[in-house]
């Protein structure tokens, strides 16, 4: 099951999108019609409303009268609190009862207006946001429902600013033109990435990579992996000590594959098997072929042969669309150590990133004389020798500071 999280700003046209994604096979959770379900006559939930802020909240026909509500749930923090405490646990659990109800292959797509403001970007495989300018979203509520501009102007403002909807973005749909091109665009999304990323999910496989090729430095990777690393701290918990943004795309201004690398620091491989199926589930399944990274010499081994030292587990990313490496290694152990230093020698040393960028692309080229993994392969044979005599230099390095 693939868990999308979809949201907007008021009149960005977030239904339009849930509508073609319903019409394309999604199973589409809208928490604006299940806010209205747990309240309707009848229900514990405007039972709880009505012991609240009273009878005055109820129409002549016993059914809630959402302006009375409004009138006194809006009229402070603690009223707005208390709403709140009493509706979003009642829309949570019908969100969980309909989530448990999908089909094991089902793409389900909660859209949430709030989903920024209540921070359930993370519990998400992938956030959509429907970015629309707030002027033209005005516009729009004006002249297409009716709303008056000052009413408008005041509800945008009550909710998370454009920029802060595009930092949990995964995807940013532009909504800004035609109906008819942003139902091209979330058609494209489905194909592209969202049927693959399922497809991948359900089959307990990555996202297929085949190309080995060097990008220029990309200024949104760090924001990406924020994102990442916040969905894998959900799958974790407390079992991580910590989790950082590791690897080339870590590096400023240095060119490299368009893939991110993170790194879970554990106590013990134990916890990392613990949290193997969170993890899957959260759209990185384990590679279990791989086991560990290659020996150096360290203090601990100056042969460089002990194996169990550079023992990890790796997972990577299921979704087409953002190609990742989670390593997952035990805290102190030299390959944890390494990849932070490593990554810190590169940032601060000129003369040393310039020098990997060159092993790079010579191992780039060596690639394209190969296919599929066999290319991926050669890239990494030709650059561990270059590792070998950088860990000791970039130690040397630590040691110097």
């Amino acid at each position: 099951m693939l868990r999308i999280g979809l949201t907007g700003g008021m009149g960005a046209g977030k239904s339009t999108v849930a509508r073609v994604l319903a019409e394309l096979g999604a199973v589409v959770i809208d928490s604006d019609v299940l806010a209205r379900e747990v309240v309707a006559p009848g229900t514990p939930g405007l039972a709880a409303l009505v012991e609240a802020f009273g009878a005055d909240i109820l129409a002549p026909d016993g059914a809630l009268d959402r302006p009375a509500l409004a009138a006194v749930a809006f009229s402070s923090d603690s009223a707005r609190a208390r709403l709140n405490s009493i509706t979003h646990p009642l829309v949570g659990a019908r969100t969980a009862e309909l989530i448990a109800s999908a089909a094991p292959d089902a793409i389900v797509v909660q859209d949430i207006p709030l989903l920024v403001e209540n921070g359930l970007a993370p519990l998400m495989n992938l956030v959509v946001v429907v970015d629309v300018d707030a002027e033209t979203r005005i516009r729009r509520l004006v002249e297409f429902r009716g709303i008056a501009e000052s009413d408008a102007r005041a509800r945008i403002s009550t909710q998370a600013t454009d920029e802060q909807r595009r930092a949990v973005a995964d995807v940013l749909l532009d909504n800004s033109g035609p109906a008819e091109s942003i139902e091209k665009s979330v058609r494209e999304l489905w194909d592209e990435r969202l049927a693959p990323f399922e497809a991948n999910l359900r089959a307990g496989e990555p996202a297929r990579r085949t190309e080995v090729r060097l990008v220029a430095p990309d200024p949104e990777w760090s924001a990406q992996a924020r994102r990442l690393i916040a969905r894998l701290w959900v799958a974790c918990g407390s079992a991580a000590t910590r989790i950082d943004h590791i690897g080339s795309t870590a590096v400023p201004d240095l060119p490299a594959k368009d893939v991110i690398d993170l790194q879970i620091t554990v106590a013990d491989l134990a916890a990392a098997d613990g949290f193997r199926d969170a993890l899957a589930a959260a759209g990185f399944p384990v590679r279990p072929r791989i086991t560990g990274d290659n020996p150096k010499p360290t203090p601990e081994d100056p042969a460089g042969t002990d194996a169990t030292l550079w023992a990890k587990r790796l997972h990577m990313s299921a979704d087409p669309g953002r190609p990742a490496n989670v390593h997952v290694r035990v805290a102190g152990s030299p390959g944890q150590r390494y990849a932070l230093l490593f990554r810190d020698w590169l940032r601060a040393d000129p003369a040393a990133r310039a020098e990997y960028l060159a092993v790079k692309r010579a191992g780039e080229r060596a690639a394209l004389a190969h296919d599929g993994p066999d290319a991926i392969d050669a890239y990494l044979d030709n650059k561990e020798p270059w590792f070998d005599s950088a860990y000791e230099r970039a130690a040397a390095w630590a040691a110097a500071r």
